[in-house]
């Protein structure tokens, strides 16, 4: 048993690494994305409009001047 545990605890580990924070905001724009539209598949109503929430958060901002300025 505990060989068990501690082949799912390194799998664990293995899983998590290089996946912790997203490395750019398209990243969670992406993510949460995915996840709204798997609500909306199985229904889930309350988390769809909650995830809706967090796109709106997460689509990126432009300014005007920022249009107006050469790259």
């Amino acid at each position: 048993m505990a060989n068990l545990s501690f082949m799912l605890s390194r799998a664990v580990a293995t899983g998590r690494a290089n996946c912790g924070a997203p490395k750019s905001r398209a990243e969670v724009l992406a993510a949460l994305l995915r996840k709204r539209a798997e609500a909306s598949r199985h229904g889930q109503f309350v988390q769809e409009r909650n995830l809706r929430e967090q796109i709106r958060w997460a689509l990126p901002i432009e300014r005007p001047q920022d249009e107006l300025e050469p790259a």
